[in-house]
């Protein structure tokens, strides 16, 4: 068998990703990825995560740049980078230029292009991005395109439209003292709540949505744009501990751990069937089935709820309700069907088809039947089932209709990390914004519990679009529905800070994406590439993850803090009096993590255990013996820790 490369361990595919360019002026610095600027700081402090120059097709899907003529010069307190640019298919280009300029106290982002062809886009230009910390509540002064002045705030509870309409200058300060000015120009400009999809920012991008869409660019058609940011005051002194490790910090216990889900499809019923034998030792607390009336029976109900029982979990389904005016009639139809085989679902959450897809602000909502008389429709029709409102894809859409509460027991929603960007660090990032989803979910949920998921890193579905990309080529890009690193350690340490801030943040229940497929946790024949697993078959290291958690969610949650928790994430337990933790590397560097109290027993899944971890499903649940109160966790690498 050969063994696996690096790559294929951390990531699941062999593409190989450039690392960025640290380009500097002064205490500006900004780091230069595939042609846009990242992570711009002024000594030290990210005052813009993002400044891009995109172009989205007709279905949201953003196209990969093909880049000519890079030049970089870097002179003193300054610098300077051109390039040009393709973007399209095989039906239609866009070309554009690139000229960024920075300097101590300045950066200008510039960009002009035309149509090579007729070019049919949703979005092309400028999009700025503003981090979270330092910015989420906080005060922003907003120039509008006509020249008036507004004090504003940046939304601390998600807004499920645009926050900021008509924007010329955003103005605000990231600490105290230093005041950042962001000038956009070229067009007329707006804000949404990225948090919305689990993006770790606020997105002002170019184009009112309030304008047709998709629309089209004729052949010679230019667009000149820019964005230019302008930095006055300085950052009061901080104080550096020095220590390089990674602390964890141990509080009180408290609430029981969210029950740990599993999704199923019914296309993953015939290979779930095959693996049960390795699927029985995931032992999730509850399954959710995806039933469409429009490709499913009833023979797939009780293959679903019979999968429940060989897992020792509690069915649950989800149903899309196809009619508009006959629905109470589907609903009764549905609840007959489900009765005949013994009415086994404990959770039934129900969806019209219509709100399967997402519609934009300002666009009218299709046609589906009231909620409130489906909701007592589906009270009628499955009497001793907890019935569930909310959405089946993602948070975004249940901001953006809300169910009423009346006649339902929990309310639900899904994430997916890679709606607007795939890279590694976009998709670690996006665990920043879920604290603020779950506290506005339970907002909108009021006293009713909050279930998350069947989630995974690849998308389930697209509301926006056809149906979520292909990868044919294995690699990482936004909108994949098979993502690589379903497959790879870093599929496994997201899942640990996935769990553990939605946890923390009070969610009763989180359910990941899938048994076998593009979602799954197990290997089976797929006519997507799989590095390893197509010779070896086996689990995922996120099998491990999700068995770990099953195992500690029927136990109290003890609070636990890491001293950089965009390194370093943990969930903890109180089992049978010791504490039982996850911990996970969210990084590709190796981290020192020193711990509050002795270990007795660990297991660890890193790059070293991989392939040995494929093979046996136990992997987390076999303990040794530790001592000391230090830990080393490589890239990515996932621990199972056990205090004296």
């Amino acid at each position: 068998m050969t063994q696996p490369s690096r790559s294929v361990r951390l990531f699941g595919t062999e593409e190989i990703v450039a690392e960025p360019r640290i380009l500097k002026a002064g205490e500006l610095s900004a780091e230069l990825d595939a042609g846009n600027l990242r992570h711009i700081r002024f000594a030290g402090i990210e005052i813009i995560r993002a400044i891009s120059f995109i172009v989205r097709d007709r279905n949201w899907g953003t196209y990969n740049a093909t880049i000519e003529n890079l030049a970089v010069e870097v002179s003193g307190d300054r610098f300077e980078v051109t390039y040009a640019a393709s973007v399209g298919d095989a039906d239609q280009t866009f070309r554009y230029r690139a000229r960024i300029v920075g300097t101590p106290r300045s950066l200008t982002f510039s960009g002009e292009g035309e149509a090579a062809s007729d070019f049919l886009t949703n979005r092309t230009g400028f999009v700025v991005l503003h981090p979270l910390d330092g910015v989420a509540g906080r005060p922003v002064t907003i120039e509008h395109v006509d020249g008036t002045i507004e004090e504003g705030r940046f939304p601390e509870i998600i807004d499920p439209l645009q926050s900021m309409m008509d924007l010329r200058t955003l103005t605000h300060e990231p600490v105290s003292g230093l005041k950042v000015t962001c000038r956009m120009e070229g067009d007329t400009f707006e804000m949404e709540d990225q948090r919305n999809w689990t993006d770790a920012s606020y997105k002002t991008y170019v184009r009112p949505l309030a304008r047709p869409w998709p629309y089209r660019l004729a052949p010679g058609d230019r667009l000149e744009q820019s964005v230019t940011l302008t930095v006055e005051g300085d950052v009061g002194s901080a104080a550096a501990s020095g220590d390089k490790n990674v602390s964890i910090v141990f509080g009180e216990g408290g609430a029981t751990l969210p029950k740990v889900g599993v999704g199923l499809q019914r296309a993953e019923i015939a290979a779930t069937r095959e693996a049960l034998d390795k699927l029985t030792g995931l032992s999730p607390n509850y399954l959710v089935y995806h039933h469409d009336p429009r490709t499913g029976d009833a023979a797939d109900l009780k293959a679903a709820a019979d999968i429940a029982k060989a897992l020792g979990a509690e069915p649950w389904l989800e149903t899309v309700i196809a009619e508009i005016d006959d629905f109470a009639d589907e609903v009764a139809a549905l609840g007959r069907a489900v009765a005949a085989i013994g009415s086994p679902f404990q959770v039934v959450r129900l969806s019209p088809a219509a709100d399967l897809k997402g519609t934009l602000p300002g666009s009218p909502w299709p046609p589906a039947p009231p909620a409130d008389a489906l909701f007592k429709a589906a009270r009628k029709a499955f009497p001793n089932a907890r019935i569930g409102g909310g959405m089946f894809s993602f948070f975004t859409e249940l901001n953006r209709k809300r169910p009423p509460l009346t006649d339902i027991d929990l309310v639900g929603f899904t994430t997916s990390a890679i709606v607007h960007a795939g890279d590694d660090r976009t998709l670690m990032e996006s665990l920043e914004a879920l604290p603020f989803v779950v506290a506005s979910a339970r907002a909108i949920a009021g006293d009713r519990p909050v279930s998350v998921g069947p989630s995974a890193i690849g998308m389930r579905m697209n509301p926006y679009g056809a149906a979520p990309m292909e990868n044919p080529r294995n690699i990482r890009r936004a909108m994949n529905e098979a993502d690589p690193r379903q497959r790879g350690l870093l599929g496994a340490a997201f899942i640990v800070g996935y769990f553990a801030r939605f946890a923390r943040g009070g969610a009763s229940a989180v359910a990941f994406g899938g048994t076998t497929g593009p979602h799954g946790v197990v290997a089976a024949k797929q006519p997507w590439p799989q590095p390893f697993f197509e010779e070896s078959g086996g689990v995922f290291p996120a099998f491990h993850v999700q068995r770990a958690l099953a195992d500690m969610s029927a136990w109290p949650m003890r609070a636990v803090t890491s001293s950089e928790p965009t390194a370093v994430e943990a969930v903890a337990a109180i089992v049978d009096g010791r504490t039982n933790m996850l911990l996970a590397n969210l990084t590709a560097q190796e981290q020192i993590v020193a711990l509050p109290t002795d270990m007795a027993e660990v297991a660890l899944l890193d790059a070293d255990r991989f392939v040995e971890a494929a093979g046996s499903p136990g992997c987390l649940a076999e303990l040794r013996p530790a001592s000391g109160r230090e830990l080393r966790l490589g890239a990515f690498a996932v621990a199972r820790v056990v205090t004296a």
